[in-house]
């Protein structure tokens, strides 16, 4: 099975994508599942995780919607709580009700360095091993001091980290980067998605870019805790959909063959469960 691990759909209607502005205009309009679709075809992907791109439980519940609809195509869903609030717990377990919620992402990356480490926070996170959640860590690099710690304290929380926690490709940063992702790697229960590098390597990126940044993540987690996503449709700020896939089997070439089914499959199959 091949998997796209990570794409979002989107209605501007809707209302509440507060990033989403006219100056992102090859994406400043409305995703469907249709729109996907023949994407996914062309790259014989199987199935898909479908996540969250607002921050309100309105988009989560629009999306579960578009993965009933989705003729099994759409797997797991990664949704949205607010892990501050008072009854983010009973929130969680109302969500979970629904068997294709797997993950909740926070958007982290739009949160003060440090939020994560609040005590409502860690509170609700205490929950996800007991409910079957996963955290998925949309994250900078200035923002995994916090993700260790909180990895240091809840060795039974499951983390995916998205976009390989979004290093400065356009700027060729690598420290802090580096060293922090092999620290976060070092804890077994997370993963990390291979995916959102082009856009962060800027328009024009080679395959060359991209190569020791992936590389690294190859050798921090093993190809067997790295899983594909097209980032889909804000791949389209980065080259494209077919663009990045081409890249992502090249530097994939030289894995054997069950790593690299592991990397465009069946690793986000068993991890979010499907």
């Amino acid at each position: 099975m091949q998997v796209d691990a990570h794409h979002h759909v989107w209605s501007l209607a809707r209302g509440d994508y507060g990033w989403l502005t006219p100056n992102l205009e090859p994406i400043y309009r409305d995703f469907s599942l249709a729109d996907h679709m023949p994407l996914a075809r062309w790259a014989n992907v199987d199935a898909s995780v479908l996540v969250q791109a607002a921050p309100t439980l309105a988009e989560t519940h629009y999306l579960l919607d578009v993965a009933k609809h989705s003729a099994n195509f759409v797997r797991a869903i990664v949704g949205w709580v607010d892990l501050a609030s008072a009854d983010a717990v009973p929130q969680l377990a109302r969500l979970r009700r629904e068997p294709l919620l797997k993950a909740i992402r926070p958007m982290l990356q739009d949160h003060p360095e440090d939020w994560l480490l609040q005590p409502s926070v860690q509170a609700a996170l205490e929950a996800f091993p007991r409910l079957g959640l996963r955290l998925e860590a949309l994250v900078r690099p200035e923002h995994l001091p916090a993700l260790l710690k909180t990895l240091e304290r809840r060795p039974d929380l499951t983390v995916i980290v998205d976009h390989g926690a979004k290093p400065d490709i356009a700027g060729a940063a690598w420290q802090p980067w580096a060293d922090r992702m092999r620290a976060v790697a070092a804890h077994p229960r997370v993963r990390c998605k291979l995916s959102g590098l082009a856009t962060e390597a800027g328009p024009s990126w080679t395959i060359d870019t991209l190569r020791p940044y992936v590389a690294h993540l190859i050798d921090c987690f093993g190809a067997e805790r790295l899983m594909w996503g097209s980032d889909w449709p804000v791949v389209e700020l980065g080259g494209g959909y077919k663009r990045w896939r081409a890249a992502t089997i090249a530097l994939l070439k030289e894995l054997d063959d069950a790593a690299r089914a592991g990397v465009l499959g069946e690793n986000a199959r068993r991890c979010y469960g499907f």
